[in-house]
Order: structure tokens, then C-alpha cells, then sequence
């Protein structure tokens, strides 16, 4: 049955009324959340909000590295270290190495540009940070609805955004409701804001069908993937911040890595790749395993355990590619928008201030009796704010990698150290992005192969054992969340074009190419059960033929310490 179908038969749905709906409980969403109820109890009003997160818990499906700027949280709690935050590892040392096949070069730290500066920062786990500011909002007032995925935006006969509906549960895989099944609830809003992180599913939608993408930039994505390791008291440091360039990626593919020393003996390691690489043969995955053995980062690892892992998109097209922000009785908010700012490596801080801005602006809103039209209000403060001035800034910083490595290299030290010492705040020129990150796939044929070295299950390892850290689980009778808009197209032109490169490019050996049943053809095997929900498919699928819609809620990833 269609859903269609399905609400035809067992409908209409329940609905509850609330002043606004938050999709998607992460710091961007949680942060509007809490703003909100502290307009409201300045002011005396009442305000209903409700946040629904597909993950079983806030903080479950959150991955990042991560350091976090904390200015806007000190705007959105001030007494954050009061209450408990579990922010408790300053950044004490900054590095960046350069890396060839066997050495390495330091950044001397006069010449380290101020993007890559973490004076003030701090070293933390972004899933804890954000299981806290879930238990900020409750104590506010916000309803928060985990295991519940926002599946499907509703409209107003004049094509407003009033509300989401989320998914149904207990659908088998046939498309048949079973034994359990339970038909989804519909959110009524007079505004919504959408905060579903990189590559949202729904904002995905509202971007095509508002047209929101207009007058920017295509986005552009990188893929994070990080590990968690208990390592060697002997070989710990409290508070260093390493970043790498250079080795094993070669000089025309954008990426890097970082090493973050966390407290007791904890290291978050990870590694992105920019999701524009051109050779189909490369895997993001296996190009983090191979630089652990670097013999410069390899005796970090020696003698330690590995205890997460965990893999995500990241939105890194910077400025020039946030989209148009708000529509009739909704906003983007956070990565849904891509407010990251790569050259830093850090969104948390400015998913923080777009969520506090865009309540800001609903807030008023409703405060006039208003609904379902456009804040206009939300942009214009952004326009206004310390976070367009850092993200003006570093408007090129992904583009010059199109240049190759060494003009990259050189223009990032320009651009993030001359220009501040020369009073200059943001560059005079202007580099464009012309396609999205799938357009830049070139056919296998016309790629070197890479061979990868086999996993030593001590430093480097395989998908499926890193999946099984990540701890994801999925309802196995349902339908597949990784849907094909054509199922001749991966063997038709994915593989016979571009060697299969949905099988290199998933963190978590969800695509391989087997033998049908007659033993002479091939097919492409969905293992949806092992996604981690990172959506690089989504993105990086040569034909934007893979569209990744949201599983049964609470299914994915349960990150620990992540």
C-alpha cells in the first residue's frame, strides 16, 4: 500500500496544536526550543513548543569532532558552567602538520592562520553537549518527542507550512501494515522550524519546493568519519587540538583530519573528505584507516583500544551556498541551511545563534498575532551578526581546493592570517561554486585504482566492525529508508560507468554490488540495516538516484561519548 493509501484507510491522523514545532533535536533546534521559553517567561506569555527527534534519545544521532566555540551558548545560557554543562576540556595546545607518505611538517605557531586557532575553546562531546541542552528545554517546558521522525511537511491550501507529520510505524516490508502497526501523528504549528542537521530530508524538500537555492551557490558537502579511542596514559595530553593536510589524499581532493585529546585517556580521532572528489575508486573510509598509519599519528594508537566510531555528512559550502532561510510559516536553521564554517571545523556555535535568531523572529511574531507567514525577521538579524562577519570571512575556503593544494594552502594563509594583521576583515574577491559535489565524479576508466592496505583489526579496521561500535539497529521489517528512484540504474550506469562507487564512498558497507541468482549478472545489495544515517549517498550518488527518507523513528546510530 501507498501511504497514501494507508492514511485513506486507517485515517485521518490525530493532530495536536502547538505555537511551533522544532524538527530535530540538536544544538540548533534545542537551542530555538529554549530561547523561546525564555522570551516567553521574560515576557510573561505563554508559548507551546515541541521538538521531535528521530533518534531514540537527544544526542543519539549527533556526530561531530568536536571543538566548540562557545560564544553562542554563553549568549543562550550564560551560566552554563553553573548548571553543569558537560564542557570540561579547554583546548590547552594548537598543531598543524602537513603530511607526506612518510614525513610531516609543523605550522610554526606565528604563521598559524586564526581559523585554526583554538585559544578559548573547548574539546568536547557534541552528543553529551546536547543531551544537556535537552534537559535545559524540559525544564523550560519544551515537549520533547524522541523516537518520533518528522516525515512529511504539511501545507495549507495557500502552500504555507503548517506542521509535520511523523512516520508510521509497524509498515513491513511489503508496504503492509502489521500486527504493530500505529499511524503517524500530525504536529500543527503556526511555524516551524526545521533543524534536521546536514542534508535534512525535509529540508531538502522545502529548499526545492520554495525554491529557496535560487540565488546561491550549489552546496557543498564533506563526509566526517571519527573514531573514539581510550589510548596510553604515556601518549595522552589533555587539551591538544591536532589537525592535519596533505597525505593520503592527493592535492586536488579537499580534506584533512583532527586529533582531539578529550579527558581520561580519550582521543576523538576523525578525517573528511570533501564530497566533490573526482576518482570513483577512492574511499573516504579506507583513506582515514590508511592515514592512522602515518608514522607520525600511528603512536597515538599503539597500545590503545578503539571504542567508537561513527560517520556523518558534513554541509561545508559556507555562505555562498545558504539558501534563501525562511518560507511561509517555516525556517532553516543550524546545517539544515549550512551555516557551518568549514575553514574552522565547527557548526555547533553557529547552529546555536541561527536557532536563537530564528526563535527571536517567531517569537515576535507570534507576539503580533501573526502565523504562517514569512519571518523575515530571521535573515536580516543574521545579516547583522558576529556569525555572518566569521562566515563572510571565510566565503573562499573550500573553493580554492579546486585550485589544487598548494594555491589552497597558499590563499588560506592570506585570506585567514595577512588580511586580519592588514585591518581587513573579510576578502575583496569572490570565488564561485558552479556544480553540486555528484557532477564532479569522473568515469572509473579514466581514474588511477588505489589499493588500500588490508585492516590490522589493532589500528586499521573493517566497515562492519566499525559499524558494530556505532551501535545502530534498525526495525528489520520495514521498508527500506534507502530508496532507488530507478533500480536499473546502479548496475546500468553506476557500476558500468563509475566501478560501483556506492560502495566506496559509504562509511558503513551498506551498498555492494553481488552475483544474481543466475550467477552471470550483477545487482546492487541494500544492507539498510548497517546505515549510520551519514546521507553521503544521498549526495554523492552520480545519478541522484539514491534518496535516503527517514527509517522508523528511534532506528540509527545511539552514539556514546560521541
Amino acid at each position: 500500500m501507498t501511504p497514501e493509501e494507508i492514511l485513506a484507510q486507517h485515517g485521518p491522523r490525530e493532530a495536536m496544536e502547538y505555537d511551533v514545532v522544532v524538527v530535530g533535536a540538536g544544538p540548533a533546534g534545542l537551542a530555538a526550543a529554549i530561547r523561546l521559553k525564555q522570551l516567553a517567561a521574560v515576557q510573561e506569555k505563554e508559548v507551546s513548543v515541541v521538538v521531535l527527534e528521530k533518534g531514540s534519545e537527544p544526542g543519539a544521532h549527533i556526530l561531530s569532532g568536536a571543538i566548540m566555540d562557545t560564544r553562542a551558548l554563553t549568549e543562550l545560557i550564560p551560566d552554563w558552567k553553573e548548571r553543569g554543562a558537560p564542557l570540561l576540556q579547554p583546548v590547552t595546545e594548537d598543531k598543524f602538520l602537513f603530511l607526506t607518505e612518510s614525513g610531516a611538517r609543523a605550522t610554526p605557531e606565528f604563521l598559524m592562520p586564526d581559523c585554526f586557532r583554538n585559544h578559548g575553546n573547548v574539546i568536547v562531546s557534541l552528543g553529551n553537549v546536547t543531551r544537556w541542552l535537552g534537559e535545559q528545554a524540559e525544564a523550560l517546558g519544551v515537549e520533547i518527542f524522541p523516537g518520533f521522525a518528522a516525515a512529511e511537511v504539511l501545507y495549507s491550501d495557500d502552500g504555507a507550512v503548517r506542521g509535520v507529520a511523523t512516520g508510521n510505524v509497524g509498515i513491513g516490508k511489503d508496504g503492509e501494515p502489521t500486527a504493530n502497526f500505529q499511524l503517524g501523528m500530525e504536529l500543527h504549528a503556526k511555524y516551524t522550524i526545521f533543524a534536521e542537521g546536514s542534508r535534512g530530508q525535509l529540508g531538502k524538500q522545502l529548499i526545492a519546493k520554495y525554491k529557496l537555492d535560487a540565488n546561491c551557490d550549489p552546496q557543498s558537502y564533506g563526509i566526517g568519519i571519527k573514531e573514539l579511542w581510550e589510548v596510553d596514559p604515556a601518549k595522552h595530553k589533555a587539551g591538544l587540538a591536532l589537525h592535519t593536510a596533505g597525505w593520503p589524499l592527493d592535492p586536488s581532493t579537499y580534506g584533512g583530519s583532527f586529533l582531539y585529546h578529550l579527558p581520561d585517556n580519550l582521543v576523538a580521532v576523525g578525517f573528511v573528505v570533501g564530497l566533490d572528489y573526482a576518482n570513483p575508486w577512492l574511499s573516504p573510509f579506507e583513506e582515514f584507516q590508511r592515514w592512522k598509519l602515518h608514522p607520525v599519528i600511528r603512536p597515538t594508537f599503539e597500545g590503545g583500544k578503539r571504542i567508537g566510531y561513527g560517520a556523518r555528512a558534513l554541509t561545508a559550502g559556507g555562505i555562498l551556498s545558504i539558501p534563501k532561510t525562511v518560507f511561509p510559516g517555516g525556517a532553516l536553521v543550524g546545517c539544515d541551511a549550512g551555516f557551518l564554517n568549514a575553514s574552522r571545523i565547527k557548526g555547533s556555535h553557529a547552529a546555536i545563534k541561527t536557532g536563537m535568531l530564528a526563535a527571536d523572529a517567531a517569537f515576535d511574531a507570534l507576539g503580533a498575532g501573526r502565523q504562517h507567514d514569512v519571518l523575515d525577521a530571521y535573515p536580516a538579524a543574521f545579516e547583522k551578526s558576529w556569525l555572518h562577519e566569521e562566515l563572510d570571512r571565510s566565503r573562499n575556503f573550500k573553493q580554492w581546493f579546486k585550485k589544487g593544494f598548494t594555491i589552497a594552502t597558499l590563499m588560506t594563509g592570506i585570506e585567514q592570517w595577512l588580511l586580519p594583521r592588514l585591518g581587513i576583515k573579510a576578502p575583496p574577491w569572490t570565488l564561485h561554486r558552479k556544480q553540486a559535489d555528484h557532477f564532479y565524479l569522473k568515469p572509473a576508466a579514466q581514474c588511477p585504482q588505489i589499493a588500500y592496505p588490508k585492516p590490522d583489526g589493532k589500528i586499521t579496521f573493517d566497515r562492519l566492525s566499525s559499524v558494530f561500535l556505532s551501535n545502530t539497529n534498525h526495525e528489520e521489517n520495514q521498508p527500506a529508508h534507502l530508496t532507488l528512484k530507478d533500480a536499473s540504474v546502479p548496475v546500468r550506469i553506476n557500476l558500468s560507468i563509475y566501478a560501483g562507487p556506492e560502495s566506496r564512498y559509504c562509511p558503513a558497507g551498506v551498498y555492494e554490488f553481488v552475483k544474481a541468482e543466475d550467477g552471470t549478472t550483477d545487482r546492487l545489495q541494500i544492507n539498510a540495516q548497517n546505515c549510520v544515517h551519514c546521507k553521503t549517498c544521498d549526495i554523492k550518488d552520480p545519478t541522484q538516484n539514491i534518496v535516503w527518507v527517514a527509517p522508523e523513528g528511534g532506528g540509527g546510530p545511539n552514539y556514546v561519548g560521541m
